[in-house]
């Protein structure tokens, strides 16, 4: 364990984490002059609130986090997960609804907001509220929502705190091991489908290792899920094609992403490798070459001070050098949801600071032919980075 590494408890120990979140953030509403939050993202809820729940809004069943400046935070979930809400949140204010009673979700959220809503300043996360929220909020408050909570939250999450790290170093464990359990599997007339099900499997046998270590009643499941980005062959250069029935042939190169996959603890995560069955060509291998120069030169810029798109740059310069311009931003901040603030792209001068996270990529794509991938999830230290997924990225013949 690094000097910078921390002994995680169990998901209560954690609570005071959540409430301590909260209050700054109504400490923040009311130097903004905002009144009341009205949050309906899944991981802004969570970030608050300790609370995740698995009916959402395709069932019809919204949840709502209602957080005042002056104190109050209610949280509105269905009644069906009203178990799991006590014994995960430190909330005390929990409002449930059913299906097709009263206004079912509408009541609660009257009731938290009282009577003088013409008079209040609300916000909400306006990119993000769903439809069906924000047209009833419109008509029943008339014009009283009129303030983007969104950028209050986001720069709250830009700066990760000592435990939001550790648990960033343990999603990097999972996600290595996932890439070592699909590498092991890859073989000459092996389906794609059985490589990505060799990932899910490692990777939730660590996830498991690592939470039963901590907490063996804890609420949090260590299954890996999701559909996972996989190709072989020329089909890596379809970036996010998802695995197939194609059986691996020799000479094929295999792609495997686990950024859409690799959930731990609700964080998101960044990791990208690639291998070769067999053999590999010398073009091949020169454009896979240089797409893990791009990545390396983007690690060699990243430190504190540097702004987010000469990060970009210096991995765009490897691509032009080469003959290749670059097809995606080299990078994104991450945490509990895959995309946060700021992006290593051209236009964002946002400066890198101590306790942010990024997955940073390398990758070029010639059409039809070849994909060369490769990532990381960066965190950005005083001095410098610290790699949470660190694992070879050098060219490598199965």
């Amino acid at each position: 364990m690094s000097n910078d590494e921390i002994r995680l408890g169990s998901e209560r120990d954690l609570l005071p984490l959540f409430v301590k979140r909260t209050n700054e953030l109504q400490r923040r509403l009311k130097d903004e002059g905002v009144d009341v939050l009205i949050i309906t993202n899944a991981d802004s809820i969570y970030y608050y609130s300790a609370y995740w729940g698995d009916l959402g809004l395709e069932f019809g069943r919204p949840t709502l986090l209602v957080v005042t400046s002056d104190g109050d935070v209610s949280l509105i979930t269905p009644g069906s997960e009203s178990l799991m809400a006590q014994a995960m949140t430190w909330i005390s204010d929990l409002a449930f609804y059913s299906d097709g009673v009263g206004e079912e979700w509408r009541d609660p959220l009257r009731k938290a907001l009282g009577k003088k809503t013409k008079t209040l300043r609300i916000a909400v996360e306006k990119d993000d509220v769903p439809a069906v929220i924000s047209n009833y909020l419109r008509q029943e408050l008339e014009s009283s929502v009129s303030i983007d909570g969104t950028p209050i939250i986001a720069r709250m999450r830009i700066i990760k705190s000592k435990e939001e790290l550790q648990m960033i170093r343990q999603a990097g464990q999972v996600a290595i091991a996932m890439g070592i359990g699909g590498r092991d599997a890859m073989a000459v007339g092996v389906p794609e489908y059985e490589v990505s099900l060799a990932c899910i499997a490692a990777g939730t046998r660590k996830a498991a290792a690592l939470i039963g270590s901590e907490d063996q009643d804890a609420f949090m499941s260590p299954m890996i899920h999701n559909l996972q980005a996989l190709q072989s062959g020329h089909f890596t250069s379809y970036t996010h094609l998802h695995p197939r029935v194609k059986k691996l042939a020799h000479g094929d190169p295999v792609y495997m992403c686990f950024c859409s996959i690799c959930h731990f603890k609700q964080f998101k995560i960044g990791y990208d490798r690639e291998y070769f069955i067999g053999t590999v060509d010398d073009e091949t291998a020169r454009v896979y070459s240089t797409a893990i120069k791009a990545q390396a030169a983007a690690l060699h810029e990243m430190r504190p001070g540097v702004a987010a798109e000469d990060v970009h740059k210096a991995a765009d310069d490897v691509y032009q050098s080469a003959g290749f311009a670059p097809s995606y931003r080299t990078g994104r901040a991450l945490g509990y949801s895959s995309l946060e603030q700021p992006q290593l792209k051209y236009g964002d001068r946002t400066p890198l600071e101590a306790g942010m996270v990024f997955a940073v990529d390398g990758g070029i794509t010639v059409p039809e032919v070849f994909g060369a991938r490769v990532g990381d999830t960066v965190i950005v230290t005083d001095d410098g980075i610290e790699i949470a997924t660190e694992f070879p990225r050098d060219l490598t013949v199965l």
